[in-house]
């Protein structure tokens, strides 16, 4: 039951990372890149790292760095309990590996940030 209960926490949670992140209510639009705080030009100069991309559209480019500033978030946000217990104020890559190690969705991180 609690594991169901901290999965019903963390899907509102998102919920509210992803309302939060919605366009203001005057319906602009027009300058998404206003609501991405990563520079754009390095988010495209790394998928153009890969071999595989030849070309990225500027949208692609704008829905690439706003998953990346949820997916950093989201993860900071979980890592930061682990500091809260362990009575600290700085994140450390302990509280990283902790979250890792606790929660599936994490799964696929295994071995890229060694």
């Amino acid at each position: 039951m609690a594991g169901e209960e901290e999965e019903i926490l963390t899907q509102n949670e998102e919920n509210q990372i992803l309302e939060d992140s919605t366009p203001n209510e005057t319906g602009d639009n027009s300058a998404p890149d206003r609501l991405i705080k990563l520079p754009l030009t390095r988010v495209k100069n790394i998928m153009k790292s890969d071999p595989d991309v030849t070309l990225a559209s500027q949208d692609a480019v704008v829905a690439l760095a706003k998953a990346t500033e949820l997916f950093i978030q989201l993860i900071s946000k979980d890592a930061s309990g682990s500091t809260m217990q362990g009575k600290r104020k700085t994140l450390q890559r302990k509280d990283l590996d902790n979250v890792m190690d606790r929660r599936d969705c994490y799964l696929f991180l295994d071995g890229a940030i060694d």
